[in-house]
């Protein structure tokens, strides 16, 4: 069993709601990717979603995308940050998920890349520019032959029939997306239940994580009533700001965790 499904199946025995936490990769500081997720692991987060900090990230809101910038102009890349997490698994016990856009990993080379996340042990991959087509016709079958999960994203505009086309592609669980827009902005809660009520009824054969504008206690509950978990982003993300050492992070961490939990 993958420890994403592992997670899955303890947390539901447990009546407990998943917390996945993003974080960007070289954020706050170029060496700091080991120390957020060891902040995150040791206060709370029950998964964690590793941004790979890319140009042009089209999902992404102004504070994950400003990370990002920051991330790069300190020199990450999706070399250093394999290089960095080549022993992380020493440390870090709860899944790892790599979430980035294709650009920079098919300059990597596709199956190297997944081959190389597997390796170190990373559990699956979000990457939402990778179209269902393309990734049933030509990625899913590296995916499976490394034993990494794939997260697809819906959102409220997306159709029954697309979402159970996506669910079946998916594996580890499917990412509910609050809303049509990008991370952080606010979010009219009333009508994003509706939303996930509807998703619930569906009855899918992942788990769902529902994720963008969810920032506190309330509305992680709130988005939880119908979902198996939450994931918490941007919110994180400004907690982080100017935290640039070992201490700092661990108490800014443990701080804004505080707040959700």
């Amino acid at each position: 069993m993958s420890r994403i499904a592992a997670l899955f199946n303890k947390s539901k025995s447990a009546q407990k709601k998943v917390l996945n936490v993003y974080c960007t990769a070289g954020y706050p500081a170029l060496d700091s990717t080991l120390e957020v997720m060891g902040a995150l692991q040791r206060n709370g987060a029950d998964l964690i979603e590793l941004g790979m900090p890319y140009s042009d990230p089209l999902a992404d809101g102004e504070v994950i995308q400003q990370s990002g910038g920051i991330a790069l102009e300190n020199g990450m890349t999706i070399a250093r940050l394999f290089d960095q997490l080549k022993d992380f698994r020493k440390v870090i016990e709860v899944p790892v998920v790599l979430m980035g856009y294709m650009n920079p990993v098919i300059q990597y080379g596709f199956e190297n890349f997944c081959q190389k996340a597997a390796e170190i042990g990373i559990d699956g991959l979000i990457l939402p520019d990778l179209p269902p087509l393309e990734f049933e016709v030509q990625y899913s079958s590296i995916l499976k032959k490394h034993h990494l999960d794939f997260i697809f994203l819906v959102t409220p505009e997306t159709t029954e029939a697309r979402v159970r086309m996506l669910d079946k592609l998916s594996s580890g669980f499917l990412y509910a997306v609050s809303s049509s827009s990008t991370t952080g902005h606010e979010k009219d809660f009333s009508l994003v239940e509706k939303y996930l009520c509807r998703l619930q009824g569906y009855q899918l054969n992942n788990p769902i994580l529902v994720g963008f504008g969810i920032k506190d206690k309330a509305s992680f509950d709130q988005t939880t009533r119908y979902t198996d978990g939450a994931i918490i982003g941007s919110a994180y993300i400004k907690a982080l700001d100017g935290q640039k050492d070992k201490t700092a992070i661990e108490a800014a961490t443990k701080a804004f965790l505080k707040t959700v939990l």
